[in-house]
């Protein structure tokens, strides 16, 4: 099962208790590590987390070192944790326009991690959807030239994608959730997403814990997934 989460709502969380946004943004790093945790014993396989979008460089100066310093903190701090309990850690998206610092804690973690097998964690940084699918484009058209049949390869279209995003090939999203209120995909795997349950929580992200988790697998359950197709007859029950 691969879930996916944009973590909405750490600006608003610190903003309605009176406090700088960067104390959301601490207090949003904390649920980092109790989701990641919660995913890992409900047995999901892949867990992709949207920390920074490429728009977030639009933020002001102060806000975007503050999370980029966080960040780095963070995996730091995650990196053994995630060794003990065998969770595999990718960091995807740009990273021609990372902090060095940042760079180089971010392939320590790769590294250090790479022989995870219980889970897979995802985590977006510098990020778009829709640059990626460009990117991705252009690197399939320029190493097939004119075959433009490639193009029906979606296995190999999903290749591309994760190469240009520095990931590791990782299925279909199967659920959605994006914590905050807000009823929106903002350019995360819009790809990946094709055929994803979403799931829409008012609670910001500092609030989301492992309850909330549970009841969010507890709604995917309960969904019937088609990918298009019509459901299966019923069968009828005989009665004498």
């Amino acid at each position: 099962m691969h879930v996916a989460i944009i973590m909405d709502g750490n600006g608003r969380w610190a903003t309605r208790r009176h406090l700088p946004r960067t104390a959301g943004h601490r207090a949003g790093a904390k649920a980092v590590s109790t989701v990641v945790e919660a995913a890992a014993r409900h047995g999901v396989d892949t867990l992709s987390l949207y920390a920074f979008s490429a728009a977030n460089w639009g933020r002001p100066k102060p806000e975007v070192n503050a999370l980029l310093t966080l960040l780095r903190r963070h995996l730091l701090t995650q990196t053994r944790r995630c060794m003990e309990q065998s969770i595999r850690l990718n960091i995807f998206g740009r990273r021609d326009r990372l902090p060095a610092d940042l760079l180089r804690v971010i392939e320590r973690s790769e590294q250090l991690t790479a022989a995870g097998s219980k889970m897979q964690l995802r985590v977006a940084i510098d990020y778009s959807a829709q640059a990626s699918l460009m990117a991705a484009g252009r690197r399939m058209a320029l190493e097939s030239g004119a075959d433009h049949a490639c193009f029906a390869d979606h296995a190999r279209f999903a290749e591309h994608l994760a190469a240009v995003d520095h990931g590791i090939c990782a299925p279909q999203v199967d659920l959605l959730i994006r914590t905050g209120g807000e009823r929106r995909l903002s350019d995360f795997l819009l790809w990946e997403c094709a055929y994803a349950e979403l799931c829409f929580v008012d609670c910001c992200w500092p609030d989301f814990d492992e309850r909330a988790f549970a009841d969010a697998l507890e709604e995917y359950s309960r969904r019937e997934r088609r990918f298009g197709l019509v459901s299966p007859p019923r069968a009828r029950s005989s009665q004498g």
